[in-house]
């Protein structure tokens, strides 16, 4: 004989008083309330991603827009570039490094300031101070350091640069058909503190050579560098590493000659 158990309880399928009383109770979320936390976590999502941004721009990576000829092959016209803030400081610069640096006085021309009305300049500004669009190098240039702190440096205007005795082959980076000076010869010791700077597309380039007659004397202040210029990063299909050439490797140090 087989014992069958049954339920005591007919009405098995409705919960006791007890246990309604400690069931959990779900409230529905007004849609008010969602809404107001949907925008909360926005803001707060946003106002980190602002501050990580600025904390970057700070002290990491700047982008800069590039608006003139003076760097091509190497940089056309509207490229963008990622500038690593780290070099010079924990970094050292190198020559054939490609560096943004502030006007050292008297090198760039008045610019009239791209109109974008009163709503979108106060954007577009917003955005670039914290990281969000590339600086429009309206106060900074870009160009390649070719002397450091005691370097030599000479051209005759036709032959080519030379560095502490060694003339330098340049023509992995120079715009095709462009000498490396341009009939542009000059003789300096680069001073403590400052860099000697050219362009890569040298018959389109105000650099050094050109600004001799300037307070800065053609030198750029180490502390007016902003960084190293590593990367395109815009348009895509430019997109490329700025490394540092190997043309200068046999240019001895200011030191070893002296």
């Amino acid at each position: 004989m087989i014992d069958v158990v049954t339920d005591s309880n007919p009405h098995h399928d409705e919960p006791t008083a007890a246990s309604s009383a400690t069931a959990p109770v779900r409230r529905k979320r007004s849609a008010a309330g969602g809404l107001i936390t949907a925008v909360r976590e926005t803001v707060l999502v946003v106002a980190v991603a602002l501050v990580v941004s600025l904390v970057v721009k700070t002290f990491l990576l700047q982008a800069f827009f590039i608006p003139s000829e003076s760097m091509e092959q190497t940089l056309d016209i509207g490229d963008r570039v990622i500038v690593s803030k780290l070099t010079p400081g924990p970094f050292d610069l190198h020559r054939g490094d490609v560096i943004v640096f502030s006007d050292p006085g008297g090198w760039l021309t008045a610019t009239t300031p791209t109109q974008r009305g009163p709503v979108g300049t106060v954007v577009a500004g917003a955005l670039t101070f914290v990281g969000l669009l590339p600086e429009d190098s309206d106060d900074h240039l870009i160009k390649r350091v070719i002397g450091l702190p005691g370097d030599h440096v000479t051209s005759d205007g036709q032959g080519p640069v030379v560095v502490n005795g060694t003339p330098v082959e340049e023509s992995a980076y120079l715009a095709a058909g462009e000498l490396p000076s341009q009939d542009q010869p000059f003789d300096v010791v680069v001073p403590a503190g400052r860099l000697w700077v050219m362009g890569d597309n040298r018959s389109h380039s105000c650099d050094s050579r050109c600004n001799t007659d300037t307070p800065s004397g053609g030198f750029v202040p180490l502390d007016l560098v902003t960084g190293r210029a590593y990367a395109v990063v815009w348009p895509l299909s430019h997109g490329a590493w700025l490394g540092t050439p190997d043309v200068f490797d046999a240019v001895p140090d200011a030191s070893e000659i002296s």
